[in-house]
């Protein structure tokens, strides 16, 4: 216990309290001495700052970055531009932290800065309100699935076929201890089966999930799903990569009562895949449900504009069976992130990158599907991301790729699909034309 800093006499005391001798003592009281593991561990000795500091260079030379190489790698995070100014923003001190600023007085400027994101998220969600941000998408849309629960006050969650996998397993797992059912919409030809979608939404459903574009990149033909959801007195929540609702209508404009997005591509990197920003937006009537925090604009007593937490109903804060989640410290450093993002990006600069995204991957689908021993898989309209089949297995094509420099996409088979022999590969404004190119060369080649 040499690092708690309490002197001998200090230690002598509490052993004292405690009635015992010495701390052997102390701990056979909790765990009978012959549970004990006596191994003796040969540690190597200690490095120096120096030395810890090669070993560690040393380890992070074997791992591959995107700025070595180029990569096609999506599936829910995607290799996007970061601005300088968001990490110079992000990592001043008055910002870097995600705690909650629950002291209001003091912490005005973490106040506002998730004020104004939520006010983003509804803007691009087309949504009325926004939470202060989740852990993931993943998180978020199992979220929504208990909102619609709790809301309509049934037990059966439609999540089709379609939906991200990690997205599907974490949703079947948050709602595992629940008496909420979890059926699976069928798919045709890599989108949502809508006929049978049709006939399995009924009065016990609570929510439809719905992905657009769905794992696949494909498109999906929501409104008729959401209008028979609604017909049912069921909930729509709709799944959605950010990027591109600047090209493509919002969840509001579908008709959702909830969405939710992957908020990485927005300056957030890619990082093996966390952190993760999760984003949810509803509509009014369910903002008492929200998970997490709200934060509004209020005016303080002196008449000064101020921001503050308007609704927190966490299990921290209320009685643990009345809270609507139990989501503790939120995202606020990945919200600033994004936030700081956006700014900088605009309207404007939010279409051109679902632009470039749609353009890059159009320009690189009709050079893939004429490489000898590539096809396409589906023929539906895709975003930013399409999937091929290949005569040589993903997995070979991937390390010998790598060889040349280039990370070509997604081995489907590692999600249990049945598409074990399709790679998918995904698009933004780092993977242009000259880049496309190159991987087309190198695939023409193996």
């Amino acid at each position: 216990m040499s690092y708690i800093p309490n002197t001998d006499a200090q230690r002598h005391e509490m052993l004292k309290a405690a009635g015992v001798q010495n701390f052997d003592e102390l701990f056979e009281r909790a765990v009978p001495r012959k549970l004990w593991d006596n191994t003796e561990f040969k540690m190597p000795p200690p490095l120096s700052e120096l030395e810890v500091s090669v070993l560690l260079n040393e380890l992070s030379s074997k791992n591959i970055c995107t700025s070595e190489i180029i990569s096609f790698i999506g599936a829910g995070v995607y290799n996007h531009y970061m601005p300088a100014a968001v990490n110079a923003l992000l990592f001043r001190s008055e910002f870097y932290t995600a705690y909650t600023p629950y002291q209001a007085e003091v912490a005005q400027g973490t106040l506002q800065s998730i004020f104004e994101y939520q006010t983003m998220v509804s803007e691009i969600l087309g949504m009325e309100v926004s939470n202060a941000s989740m852990y993931d998408g993943a998180t978020a849309c199992a979220e929504a699935a208990l909102i619609a629960s709790a809301h309509t006050g049934r037990n059966k969650i439609l999540v089709p076929r379609t939906l991200h996998p990690n997205y599907a397993a974490v949703t079947s797992t948050y709602l595992s201890g629940l008496p909420i059912a979890v059926d699976t919409l069928p798919a045709s030809d890599g989108l949502i089966d809508i006929e049978s979608a049709m006939k399995m939404i009924d009065d016990k459903t609570a929510a439809v999930l719905i992905q657009q574009p769905n794992f696949l990149g494909l498109l999906e033909d929501v409104e008729p799903i959401i209008e028979s959801a609604h017909k049912a007195g069921a909930l729509a929540v709709m799944v959605v990569d950010p990027i591109t609702l600047g090209v493509l209508k919002s969840p509001g404009e579908y008709g959702a009562d909830i969405a939710v997005a992957e908020g990485q591509p927005f300056g957030i990197p890619q990082a093996f895949g966390g952190p993760l920003l999760g984003m949810m937006a509803v509509n009014k009537n369910l903002v008492r449900r929200l998970p997490g925090r709200l934060v509004g604009k209020t005016i303080d007593s002196r008449g000064n504009e101020g921001f503050c937490l308007t609704l927190q109903t966490r299990e921290q804060h209320i009685r643990r069976n009345k809270a609507t989640s139990n989501i503790c410290t939120n995202q606020a450093l990945c919200a600033l992130a994004a936030t700081i993002y956006l700014s900088l990006l605009g309207p404007g600069g939010l279409k051109h990158l679902g632009e470039l995204a749609l353009e890059n991957s159009h320009y690189a689908y009709d050079k893939a599907v004429n490489i000898k021993g590539f096809s396409s898989k589906f023929d539906s309209p895709f975003f930013r991301e399409f999937v091929v089949e290949t005569s040589v297995k993903p997995s070979k094509l991937i390390e010998k790729a790598l060889l040349k420099g280039i990370l070509p996409g997604v081995d489907l088979s590692v999600f249990d699909i049945g598409l074990d022999n399709c790679l998918m590969l995904a698009f933004t404004e780092m993977t242009g034309k000259t880049q496309i190119d190159k991987l087309v060369q190198v695939l023409s080649g193996l």
